[in-house]
């Protein structure tokens, strides 16, 4: 039967495939078939396609089409145009390629250093084969199921030594037939040792491609040969990044070919013998280019000998592979421009390396101390953080690290040294070196900069940074014979590009701190590419549409907090006084004080978020609300308009876990300019009541702090403890507040009431964090009345049911309207569970506002009541019967009686009350016991099953009774809609 049935289900499955393609077809005239796979074209066949199953069942009478498939449609192959989309970047096929194809890419890379990495006589004797087998062996296995059909020199993989890296043998592409004879040793100037080398590596199964030119002999010892081929790649590398940023601007090919020769080329230029080639793999005509991944390469073919006159010293090459996003940005007089971002994705590629094959001396003094894990730094854009080991010395320092060779640096050719250090085992070390520029000579070529510094990173917990304090610190500081001596320096007086540089290694340091894992691999990724998470934000974006959008809405889009100045005189503007705080704080009871108190001044217009709404502060409905009261102003006549200038005043007020600062935003990245111009933020004022700021112990609830953020809040305003002398909890508060933002003022305010208004309407000018632990505003409408009795003890007893860390159901706040069975009015609750107090205040009767439920989110809803509830991780259907709970109870249907259930008791009632009943023949009674015939004694009369039967029968009719009537009985959940 088992088998049965799935062979039935197997076949339903299939006969439902069937007519869903059939109804899919149905009107159409043209379908496209993706014939081919990708890299695999075929010639198209229709009559293969005929072939298929569904298309064959297509056919079918009953199910199918009536018909053959290729009969009645017009066919077409679509396999190119669905390479193309394949090919096109998005966010989610970028995240794959960034932790996924870009990792086994520069594992590649690790393993081609790997084979440098080792002593001198070993280096000169690796061929070319030896050092290219990583790449080789990367491609040629991924190629066979590689998809990729372009077989030019450009996508292969290559490394090759000295001289034997001509324009021929580099557009040969024989490189996966490798020369065994072509060694380090013997690949240079007639058959010297070679000084450099150029490799490439290529991505098999994607766009990803980077080469690179490499040195043999350290490029920072003065030597014609090394210099001038160290020149040259330096310039290459500037021209290849000045085109990417040229097109990523422009997105034009002949501005591309045109930057480059606007950069450090001089070089190259006063050659007149040099021959070089500027492209991109990618065609950048291409419509769809900009979503694709490109590889902008350069080369400079066959260097000339300059020392001897004869002879080539080889080419060099350089190319990076790059992504591009464009966002068509509206400006405000109606004109369409682009904003650009891109990443390179290969910059994480060391882009300079030399390693030494002679070896070299330096006289620096006494050695102080030394240790590896050392990180040098330039400000070079170039340049990477390079590790190595740092020895120390009297009278200088020397660097080794194996991709540089030895770097000395005399204090000779120092100006100054400077250390910061955060004092903190988690921040950085940071040696500022000022050096001469007679040093630039012996400096690795990435390292030269304008403004000639170099930063030497400790990282802490390393022995070298110990050793730094107790062997070099005291000596240098104390130094005097060289006129040079350690100075420490404080974060504040450090330059931007020493604090960028620091940054940049900070992150380095907070990446290797992660052992492994994907978000080791996050930092790792933004410490080498540290735009890309700016480019990822803007590549999302772009990513959605290619529809312009208003320039003042892509700060907010970009997650960023630039914004546009406005022309409107500051007089002109109606200035936003802001009061908040944390629920139950009393905001609204210092609004009503402050409306009262000034209405001789004028009208004062407040803006009050709905309690209903499913968050604290909504921006959309405070913009519309913003350009409604706009609006209203313009319209009004010339006297009132007169009577409304003397008090331009707007009271926000909010109360819950937001941030200050949503509001500032909302003004800001409003879309009507003539609305963001015409307000200003005055002051911002926080309301505090003491009782209702503390989650447990000492651990304070979300947004607390931030709500007394410095350079936004301008007053603390205490709601209650202010008759008292130094209340304790409001003396620590007060401490706690000052601490995290010195400047505030305080004031107190028992029950929101002030003696003094003129800091609360302070007309001067001023990124929201996340809420931890995460805050949930649930809003809940029902239609029925609550019960008293049961809604308070349910409300009491939330304080006796809160879990510690993480809080997860935990209620802290209840507002609302609801009514009770025991009353017709309406009543306002407001219950805080930290101080475990229920309000219950009559709803005034008299005009109510309009229902802030007229948006489009909630038309429909016909409910009365509503109750808000604001706590950890809350979920409405857990809400909903908590709820249900507080309302009058549904009465429970009894289930029938048996045998079973029947208790002692109730068989001796039945026993008591028909003991006396007549007996069947053969039995008598003695007055204890029931006797038979035969002398047996009983404690029970001879019929009590049947007794025990009738009352069963009897119960059971009740309870049948009981049901019929309650089924009978309307009963309406609370959620339920009146009709």
């Amino acid at each position: 039967n088992t088998e049965n049935k799935e062979y039935e289900d197997e076949e339903a499955a299939e006969e439902f495939k069937i007519s869903s393609f059939v109804d899919m077809v149905r009107d159409c005239s043209r379908i496209g078939i993706p014939y081919s796979c990708q890299g695999h074209l075929q010639i198209f066949d229709m009559f293969i396609v005929e072939k298929w199953p569904i298309v064959q069942a297509f056919a079918l009478e009953g199910i199918g089409g009536d018909g053959f498939f290729t009969m009645k449609y017009e066919l077409m192959d679509v396999s190119v145009d669905l390479w193309k989309t394949y090919s096109k970047m998005d966010p989610v096929s970028l995240e794959d390629l960034l932790f996924e194809d870009l990792m086994i890419f520069e594992h590649q890379w690790t393993n081609f250093f790997a084979n440098f990495d080792t002593e001198i006589p070993f280096i000169l004797e690796l061929s070319e084969s030896q050092a290219g087998e990583p790449f080789r062996s990367y491609f040629s296995h991924g190629m066979i199921s590689s998809h990729i059909t372009d077989n030019s020199p450009s996508r292969q993989p290559f490394v090759l030594f000295g001289s034997h890296s001509t324009k021929e043998n580099l557009n040969s592409g024989n490189f996966n037939f490798p020369s065994e004879g072509h060694l380090v040793r013997n690949t240079g100037l007639g058959g010297s040792t070679a000084k450099h080398m150029v490799v490439q590596c290529v991505s098999p199964k994607g766009p990803l491609a980077c080469s690179r030119t490499y040195f043999f002999g350290a490029t920072h010892i003065p030597f014609l040969g090394n210099t001038l081929l160290s020149q040259i790649y330096s310039a290459v590398v500037e021209a290849v990044l000045a085109g990417i940023e040229c097109y990523a601007k422009t997105s034009t090919e002949s501005k591309v070919n045109e930057a480059p020769c606007n950069c450090s080329l001089s070089v190259i230029v006063d050659l007149d013998c040099l021959q070089y080639e500027i492209y991109v793999i990618t065609p950048l005509d291409n419509e769809d280019s900009l979503s694709l991944i490109k590889t902008a390469s350069m080369m400079v073919f066959d260097i000339p000998d300059l020392l001897t006159g004869r002879g080539c010293l080889g080419s060099v090459v350089f190319s990076e592979s790059f992504l591009t996003s464009q966002i068509q940005v509206k400006e405000k007089d109606g004109s369409i421009s682009p904003d650009s971002r891109h990443v390179i994705l290969t910059a994480a590629i060391p882009r300079f390396a030399s390693w030494l094959v002679s070896e070299d001396k330096s006289f620096l003094g006494t050695l102080l101390t030394g240790g590896d894990g050392v990180y040098v730094c330039s400000s070079n854009p170039q340049a990477v953080p390079a590790e190595g080991k740092l020895y120390f010395f009297s009278d200088g320092i020397l660097f080794f690290d194996p991709h540089h060779g030895s770097i000395s640096i005399s204090k000779n050719h120092m100006s100054s040294i400077s250390l910061y250090d955060g004092d903190s085992n988690s921040v950085v070390a940071a040696l500022f070196i000022d050096f001469k520029s007679s040093l630039l000579p012996h400096l690795p070529v990435e390292f030269h900069t304008q403004n000639n510094f170099l930063m030497i990173a400790l990282f802490p917990k390393r022995k070298i940074y110990k050793a730094f304090y107790s062997q070099v610190f005291s000596s240098w500081q104390n130094q005097t014979n060289s006129g040079l001596s350690l100075r420490v320096v404080q974060e504040e007086f450090l330059s931007e590009e020493q604090k960028r540089l620091h940054s940049s290694v900070q992150k380095l340091f907070n990446a290797l701190s992660f052992s492994s894992g994907e978000r080791c691999r996050e930092l790792k990724l933004s410490a080498a590419i540290p735009e890309l998470e700016r480019f990822v934000q803007h590549f999302t974006v772009s990513s959605v549409s290619t529809k312009p959008v208003m320039r003042a809405h892509l700060p907010v889009l970009l997650q960023q907090s630039e914004t546009i100045p406005d022309s409107k005189a500051e007089g002109d503007k109606v200035i936003i006084t802001i009061i908040t705080g944390l629920p139950g704080c009393r905001s609204s009871d210092l609004c009503a004080f402050l409306v009262a108190f000034t209405k001789e001044h004028g009208r004062w217009m407040v803006y009050r978020q709905t309690m209903d709404s499913p968050e604290c502060f909504s921006a959309s409905h405070f913009q519309r609300y913003l350009a409604g009261l706009l609006e209203a102003q313009q319209n009004l006549g010339v006297r009132q308009a007169a009577y409304a200038g003397k008090s331009k005043r707007l009271l926000v007020v909010l109360q819950g876990y937001t941030d200050v600062i949503d509001v500032v935003q909302a003004l800001q990245t409003h879309p009507d300019p003539d609305v963001k111009s015409s307000f200003i933020i005055g002051a911002v004022n926080t309301c505090v009541e003491p009782l209702s700021c503390y989650m447990e112990h000492r651990l304070l609830f979300p947004k607390f702090l931030d709500q007394c953020s410095q350079g936004l809040v301008s007053n603390v305003v205490f709601t209650s403890h202010a008759t008292e002398q130094r209340h304790p909890l409001l003396v620590q508060l007060q401490s706690l507040i000052r601490a995290a933002n010195p400047g505030v003022s305080f004031i107190l305010a028992e029950n929101g009431i002030v003696t003094s208004t003129q800091k609360l309407l302070y007309e001067g000018t001023y990124g929201a964090g996340p809420v931890f632990p995460p805050m949930v505003q649930i809003c809940v409408w029902f239609s029925r009345p609550l019960e008293k009795t049961r809604f308070v003890t349910k409300c009491k007893a939330i304080k006796s049911l809160l879990k510690p860390s993480p809080f997860s159901g935990n209620i802290y706040h209840i507002m609302g309207k609801v009514k009770f069975s025991d009353a017709d009015k309406v009543i306002e609750v407001c219950h805080n569970t930290s101080a475990n107090s229920l309000s219950l205040v009559p709803v005034p009767e008299g005009p109510t506002p309009p229902d802030s439920r007229s948006d489009p989110r909630d038309c429909s809803s016909q409910q009365e009541y509503f109750l808000v509830f604001i706590g950890c991780s809350l979920k409405e259907e857990d809400i909903k019967d908590w709820l249900r709970e507080t309302a009058k109870q549904k009465p429970q249907r009894k289930a029938l009686k048996t045998r079973g259930m029947l208790t002692l008791q109730e068989i001796k009632n039945i026993h008591v009350k028909r003991h006396l009943d007549p007996l069947p023949a053969g039995y008598f009674y003695n007055g204890t016991q029931f006797v038979n015939f035969f002398g047996d004694k009983m404690d029970y009369h001879p019929l009590m099953d049947q007794f025990m039967n009738d009352y069963l029968e009897e119960a059971n009719r009740e309870i049948e009774k009981y049901n019929r009537e309650l089924e009978e009985q309307e009963y309406h959940d609370l959620f339920e809609q009146k009709t």
